[in-house]
């Protein structure tokens, strides 16, 4: 077996705070709770469920807010662990061991084992998953996959529980106060997360479809919103309050400046690679 790309014992080590923050490129002081992120939201239907449904909206929805996957990817691109605390591999890669937190619950109160990750897994795993004991999964490949602890940082590869799959009860930082699909999703803070004060600081996380781009800005420009996807500067490029990421020529998003961001900001994919709920917070 060859050694897991990240080492649990280091990765959730007694310093595992600081780390934590420092990949994310938030400083050492973990910044101030509170307040409300508006995010208006491309990609949203009306027959989006918490099992269908990819656009935009639903992937922040799953990814950022409401559920956890195995791994993630930090801002700077490197890989580490989230529901998954190590992993190691056959030397030919098809088959795979994942260790997994033992201290996570969903927001029902129901504990986390290995038969939510073997639920999970079994719609997007080319080979057959199954439990080792409470906390171990392993994976065996049809066809090798040395990416597959990264294939599992990407947003349809999140965790739900096994004791009720298509009722949006995860293990996020967030979990739903109410849901109405292709419209909007109010969340809020877990109050015992396990990943403690290191990330998710607004105490609420809000949701808004708005299918026009146009609309959308307007509706940051009037201060209705917080952050929004677009792909081009449109009527909020010359808004002094407005910032434009990654830039002027090419933006993915429009973030208002009461909004705080770490240092390194994941443009894999847009609202710092779907996690903006848990890694910005309000000035």
């Amino acid at each position: 077996m060859s050694r897991a790309l990240l080492d649990r014992r280091a990765l959730f080590s007694s310093a595992a705070a600081a780390a934590l923050l420092a990949a994310t490129g938030v400083s050492a002081a973990p910044p101030a709770r509170g307040g409300r992120l508006r995010m208006a939201l491309s990609g949203a239907a009306r027959d989006d469920t918490w099992l269908r449904g990819n656009g935009l909206f639903m992937q922040v929805a799953r990814q950022g807010v409401v559920f956890d996957t195995l791994t993630e990817v930090a801002a700077d691109g490197t890989l580490r662990g989230e529901l998954a605390t190590g992993w190691t591999s056959s030397s030919d890669a098809r088959v795979w061991l994942f260790d997994l937190r033992q201290d996570v619950k969903f927001h029902d109160g129901q504990a986390f084992t290995a038969k939510d990750v073997v639920a999970s897994a079994a719609g997007f795993a080319d080979g057959v998953v199954r439990a080792v004991g409470d906390f171990q999964v392993s994976f065996t490949l049809d066809q090798a996959d040395p990416r597959l602890p990264m294939r599992f940082a990407q947003p349809e590869y999140y965790i739900r529980s096994a004791h009720a799959p298509e009722s949006g009860v995860g293990t996020g930082l967030y979990q739903i106060a109410h849901f109405t699909p292709g419209q909007r999703l109010l969340a809020t803070r877990v109050a015992d997360h396990f990943k403690g004060d290191s990330a998710g600081w607004f105490d609420e996380v809000e949701l808004t479809s708005i299918p026009s781009e146009p609309v959308r800005g307007q509706a940051l420009g009037e201060y209705l919103v917080d952050a929004v996807d677009l792909t081009a500067a449109g009527s909020v490029g010359d808004l002094p309050d407005i910032t434009l990421q990654p830039d002027h020529r090419h933006p993915t998003q429009a973030v208002s400046s009461d909004v705080m961001q770490p240092a390194n900001i994941s443009h894999l994919r847009p609202l710092d690679n779907l996690r903006a709920a848990e890694r910005w917070w309000f000035a």
